[in-house]
């Protein structure tokens, strides 16, 4: 299990693990992502990751990027 901030761009994922405070991890479930759901890293940008979760793109910054194992 790695950080999704730390996968390779391109590369589908699975989440394995959502960590951080409840509010965060709220957060992400509202965003779509969700433990057993694809991810990939689309593109990075100063640090942060434009990421595709469920058809749609998401920016996400790399704190909250390391918050989520795939």
């Amino acid at each position: 299990m790695i950080p999704l901030s730390m996968a390779d761009v391109g590369q589908s994922q699975i989440i394995k693990r959502i960590g951080g405070t409840p509010e965060v991890k709220k957060h992400l479930e509202n965003l779509g992502f969700n433990i057993g759901g694809e991810v990939c890293i689309v593109s990075t940008l100063a640090g942060n990751l434009i990421v595709r979760v469920k058809e749609s793109r998401v920016a996400v910054s790399e704190e909250l990027a390391r918050k989520i194992m795939v």
